[in-house]
């Protein structure tokens, strides 16, 4: 994290126990309410509610966020919902942008605050006294989907921005960009983004500092800074034999399992016994400096890294056998999950429910998957080359198709510059007692390589509340409160850290 000199270093501007103790007891009367009412409302990504528009949740929750945010009467504040359309004339989803001016004297550079709106679906799983769209707040975890990912981050921002105003704290010129379309690629973000940088009226003005609460965190004792993001490609692959069922007793030995070839077409991609993705191009070499902070991460966090997870167990002998990780060394369990491909079927269609399920041989199986990839991985030529590799010479002359549903290429964060070295592990001392952890996540958040080509000079503090168990898309989601309050004030102590103007 050395980079050459390029900002003056402030001197500490913000009482950290006095914003701190602000945070707190705003998340306990305003932002907590807030969000178990977001949590009740299904507002499901556009991938996975087609008629998002129509039934009005996505739009619900926007709204209400505006709502609230303008209900707290932030000085200079400026609030729009943006409604852009497609080239049919198909609404985009919409999006929150705000923007508050600079008081920082000679400030320049403007803050950039992004979170997202839209959820993943239900899942199942979730415990009996739990649900996805009923919030339940219980030993400081508010439980229920989105809160966490990510729907507290509009409310964090605004809740930090306060903090500074609260002790007349400079700052430079702040915006917020609140999307509803991460979870399904993003794919309205760009265009949202070239509207708001169109020429003679550039709304995002010179971005020095991007600040996205859309990430993870190794542990909740630290504050933790997301280097790097996996990209993604993703896409349906489906393998057709017949025109319909037929008898198994009839037709098996002769017709060909649309499963067995859909296994000697996956085969062709990834080595099933290890897991690695056979095709060189889908690799990259990890950079020596995300190499160190897996190591330094590694004795942080330990075995923890994989003992986190709700393993599968059972009784053998008398004793409890655990399902086992691909790796227990905890440097190759950070890479795995970081700067490695990997493959996950996370669909399937074609296969009846198991008391549906008769002696037929089906006539094709599908599969949905979702190829993540290392940070430095084109994601369009990987869906290029994926596509090519799965239905080239299919065995038996099947009718083999891979559809794709889209990519995100990754995202390697660029060298830190020293005074926000500085303000991260003086915020995360102050609020945690500890310094800044560094770590890679294997998600994908979009935005960043954009925003990293867009604004190349920019510090991206890429963090979130996604710790050990928080689980987000899956069952029993939850946001750890006492987390995010230290979250958000570390925020604002970052933000008053930023310097007051560029070194000549």
């Amino acid at each position: 994290m050395n980079a050459p000199l390029n900002k003056e270093i402030p001197a500490a501007a913000l009482d950290a126990a006095l914003a701190l103790g602000q945070v707190s007891a705003q998340w306990d009367s305003s932002i907590v309410p807030a969000l178990s009412r977001y949590i009740e409302v299904p507002a499901k990504s556009p991938g996975f509610d087609a008629d998002w528009a129509l039934h009005g949740h996505i739009d619900s929750v926007v709204r209400s966020a505006a709502a609230w945010v303008e209900a707290q009467k932030v000085a200079g504040l400026k609030l729009e919902v943006l409604r852009l359309q497609d080239a049919q004339g198909l609404p985009r989803t919409p999006a929150i942008f705000f923007e508050v001016p600079a008081t920082q004297v000679g400030s320049t550079d403007t803050v950039l605050m992004y979170g997202h709106l839209d959820k993943q679906p239900e899942f199942s799983g979730w415990r009996k006294d739990l649900g996805p769209w009923t919030p339940k707040y219980q030993d400081g975890k508010l439980y229920g989907r989105g809160g966490a990912d990510d729907g507290y981050a509009v409310y964090a921002s605004i809740a930090a921005i306060q903090a500074l105003k609260a002790q007349n704290t400079p700052h430079p010129r702040i915006v917020g960009l609140i999307e509803s379309c991460e979870e399904s690629g993003s794919y309205d973000l760009l265009p949202i983004i070239d509207a708001l940088r169109a020429p003679h009226h550039n709304r995002l003005g010179d971005v020095g500092l991007v600040i996205c609460l859309d990430s993870g965190a190794g542990n909740y004792e630290q504050l933790w800074l997301t280097t790097s993001l996996r990209g993604m490609a993703s896409g349906t692959l489906k393998v057709q034999v017949l025109t319909e069922g037929v008898h198994s007793g009839d037709a098996s030995g002769l017709v060909p399992s649309s499963f067995r070839i859909m296994r000697q077409v996956l085969d062709r991609l990834e080595n099933s016994a290890t897991g690695r993705l056979l095709p060189a191009s889908f690799h990259c070499e990890v950079p020596p400096e995300r190499l160190a902070q897996a190591r330094a991460t590694a004795a942080i966090l330990g075995d923890e890294l994989y003992k986190r997870f709700p393993w599968a167990h059972y009784d053998c002998g008398g004793s409890t056998s655990f399902a086992l990780p691909t790796t227990t060394d905890p440097v190759e369990a950070l890479l795995n999950r970081t700067w490695r491909p990997t493959l996950s079927v996370t669909g399937a269609e074609g296969l009846p429910a198991l008391q549906d399920a008769g002696n037929v041989l089906r006539p094709y199986t599908a599969f949905k998957l979702s190829l993540r990839l290392p940070p430095l991985v084109d994601a369009a030529q990987a869906v290029q080359q994926l596509k090519a590799l799965l239905e080239d010479n299919a065995p038996y002359q099947a009718k083999v198709t891979f559809e794709g549903g889209g990519g995100a290429t990754g995202w390697n964060a660029p060298t830190t510059a020293p005074w926000f070295e500085s303000a991260l592990h003086a915020a995360s001392q102050a609020h945690f007692g500890a310094p800044c952890g560094t770590i890679g996540q294997g998600g994908t958040i979009p935005l960043m390589s954009m925003l990293s080509q867009g604004f190349p000079k920019a510090q991206m503090m890429v963090c979130g509340v996604l710790g050990p168990q928080s689980n987000a898309h899956g069952p029993n989601e939850f946001l750890h409160v006492p987390y995010a309050k230290k979250l958000t004030a570390a925020v604002a102590q970052v933000i008053a850290s930023y310097p007051s103007h560029t070194a000549q």
